[in-house]
């Protein structure tokens, strides 16, 4: 598939069958994502796969307690992704000589880069899925739900999930009748969302 296309098919999906994702689609998967980049080449992402039905049960109860997804064709996913990121890696790698910092302040960093590089991983991961010919949904593990979900998979304290993804074959009928966003609010277009030169404050056509 062109990468033109990839983008442009890319979007959530929220329901899918039951039919599994093989195991080399899955290592496919993995390996793209795992070209992210990251600051200093410090690689402070990894990623917890959930393949079997046993560990999506309990991800699913761990992350929804209240199991408002029970039913859903969200969970009909056969696999879930889980990226997290370290910032530990992150103050120790620039820590060193190469980079000319002394110590590991955290104040030194302008923006928590290591999540900004295991976002890119999970972009990866997603544009990946497309290609494939599969759907994806990213999606966030509530605030209440983090302790369960690192208890239940023995997450170190030092790795952050910064949410999960969702993977599997389309259900295009009931993704179709699926409550989303994009139904109601157009996408922005690239003059929106752009400046030029500098911040335009006046709405685009405007004299």
């Amino acid at each position: 598939m062109e990468f033109q296309d990839v983008i442009r098919k890319r979007r959530m999906v929220r329901a899918f069958t039951t039919e599994p994702v093989s195991p080399e689609v899955t290592e496919r998967l993995l390996r793209a994502a795992n070209r992210a980049p990251s600051a200093g080449f410090s690689q402070g992402y990894a990623m917890l796969v959930l393949e079997s039905p046993e560990d999506r049960a309990v991800f699913w109860a761990a992350m929804d307690p209240e199991d408002e997804y029970a039913g859903t064709p969200l969970r009909n996913a056969p696999l879930i992704v889980i990226p997290c990121s370290n910032k530990e890696v992150y103050l120790d790698r620039y820590a060193r000589p190469d980079k000319g910092w002394t110590d590991r302040d955290e104040a030194r960093w302008p923006v928590p880069f290591w999540h900004i590089d295991t976002g890119m991983l999970t972009m990866l991961l997603l544009l990946a899925t497309v290609e494939e010919g599969l759907g994806a949904l990213y999606f966030g593990i509530p605030p209440s739900a983090i302790d369960n979900v690192r208890a239940e998979f023995a997450i170190p304290d030092d790795f952050t999930p910064i949410g999960a993804v969702a993977i599997g074959h389309p259900d295009a009928d009931r993704d179709a009748r699926q409550k989303t966003s994009r139904k109601t609010i157009a996408r922005r277009t690239v003059e929106d969302i752009t400046h030029r030169g500098r911040w335009r404050t006046d709405p685009p056509g405007s004299l």
